[in-house]
């Protein structure tokens, strides 16, 4: 298993408060890594570092064995990164349709993969992205790191957020497929606790889990390591 994106001994600051403390984390390529924490815990802080939205103090962001901690955040987005961060993902004053769109060259962006996974959208492709329900933005957001094709590292914040139980559990069945699909795509999730059944994944692919408490790693293993749910903070 070789190592598609990680942390090495990161330190992030915002002001005089330091949010990661020396973090170490490693993702596998292909494979799912799941970021544990509560709000706080720096898991988010961990995504945005190797997305290259926020600054290391200290420390380095290695991709394929190279050091790109000086690379810009578009920068490692034109090597293949895509980020999907919490909260608005999307570009609220388009529509669905043209959320979609921006997937692919000019507009000829193929949606229909998109509209496999996530069905719910198509009727809501005329629709302003910004009047969609929480769950549905995040369905809209999903839908377009789907879509892009050449995408060799994923990152999503709290890919679930505001969905029923069972399009979350849809959606991570969409992640291992994603995280097997061509020559091995690196996709990382930043979640409060386990997905259920998320275990049970494990033969498919590997699938790593890295616990955040206080800016600090607690916890790093395999899935199947973690016998019960365990308690974030």
């Amino acid at each position: 298993m070789r190592t598609g994106i990680e942390l090495r001994e990161a330190r992030v600051r915002y002001g005089p408060l330091e949010a990661l403390h020396g973090v170490s984390i490693a993702a596998p390529s292909p494979g799912l890594t799941v970021l544990l924490g509560r709000n706080g815990s720096g898991r988010t802080t961990a995504l945005r570092a190797l997305a290259g939205t926020v600054p290391l103090a200290t420390g380095t962001v290695t991709w394929d064995g190279t050091d790109v901690t000086r690379l810009t955040a578009h920068a490692r987005a034109r090597r293949g990164l895509c980020f999907v961060p919490d909260g608005q993902a999307v570009f609220g004053h388009l529509t669905v349709a043209e959320n979609l769109g921006l997937s692919g060259p000019g507009d000829k962006a193929d949606i229909a993969p998109a509209l496999a996974a996530y069905p719910e959208l198509r009727p809501l492709l005329p629709r302003p992205a910004g009047t969609l329900s929480g769950g549905e933005q995040r369905m809209l957001a999903l839908s377009r790191a789907l879509l892009a094709s050449d995408a060799r590292v994923i990152l999503i914040d709290e890919p679930t957020q505001g969905m029923s139980p069972a399009v979350a559990s849809r959606t991570y069945d969409l992640l291992i497929a994603l995280s097997t699909r061509g020559p091995g795509t690196c996709v990382m999730t930043a979640e409060q606790r386990l997905p259920p059944g998320l275990r049970e994944h494990a033969g498919r692919t590997a699938v790593v889990v890295h616990e955040l408490r206080r800016g600090t790693v607690v916890f790093s293993g395999e899935a199947t390591e973690l016998s019960r749910p365990r308690p974030s903070a």
